[in-house]
């Protein structure tokens, strides 16, 4: 579903070059669950906005669904993530002027769909997520909690292939880190793909795969099945 070859990422300011990824190579299947992790600046936000078409690498080849889209401009860009990628926020990225309603339905708003249909879809999800109390309240009158919970609902509500999460967890406190996590769990056993980046040795644990970025290299892979657990150098994984 999506690979990357030899990506690499430099940012360059006042002369002073900046290499965040470097030559990684890349890949998710379809309906696995991946975390990635590392110390902070070592290029893994960068590497889930790379896949999530927000930015294009510097040098390399990014395929997602079998296209190659490294060169591709925000307007092209804009057009595949449409339908195809829903994303979670650290900061949660809610727009406090409209509802709870109305931030899950933005989204489809974008995409055209009838309000008949946008209506249903999203009372739909208010009830799966357990938000209905809420749907009239703005973004600051409810907890951090229920304000990622909502936008998980946004990032699902077009029914996207692959939701991509950026520390979901890290302005939550630990039991609502957990409510997220199980909600990542849940989607990705009924088929999205999740790739989500953490600082938690706790939270990547919900993951099938562990990829441990250092200085813009993917250094180790953490494979887990449902047996066991072991951590093979990078090598050893690709062969």
């Amino acid at each position: 579903m999506l690979q990357t070859k030899n990506l690499s990422k430099i940012f360059t300011t006042h002369e002073v070059e900046t290499t965040a990824l470097n030559n990684v190579n890349f890949e998710v299947q379809e309906g696995e669950f991946v975390a990635v992790m590392g110390p902070s600046g070592c290029g893994k936000s960068t590497l889930l906005h790379i896949a999530g078409m927000l930015d294009n690498p510097t040098n390399g080849e990014y395929y997602f669904m079998g296209e190659e889209v490294s060169g591709y401009s925000e307007r092209k860009r804009a057009r595949l993530r449409k339908g195809n990628i829903g994303f979670v926020f650290q900061s949660f990225n809610l727009i406090d002027e409209l509802t709870v309603f109305e931030n899950i339905e933005l989204p489809l708003l974008y995409l055209g769909v009838l309000a008949k249909d946008r209506n249903k879809r999203v009372d739909d999800i208010l009830e799966q997520l357990e938000l209905v109390p809420r749907k009239n309240h703005f973004p600051q009158q409810i907890s951090g909690g229920q304000q990622q919970r909502v936008a998980v609902a946004r990032a699902l509500i077009a029914n996207p292939r692959v939701i991509l999460a950026d520390e979901p967890t890290g302005n939550l406190d630990s039991s609502h880190g957990d409510e997220v996590m199980k909600l990542l769990v849940d989607l990705n056993e009924n088929g999205t793909t999740v790739i989500m980046v953490t600082h938690s040795p706790a939270y990547a644990d919900y993951a099938n795969r562990v990829i441990h970025l250092f200085d813009g290299h993917i250094v180790t892979e953490n494979l887990k099945d449902k047996y066991n657990k072991h951590m093979q150098p990078l090598s050893e994984v690709t062969g």
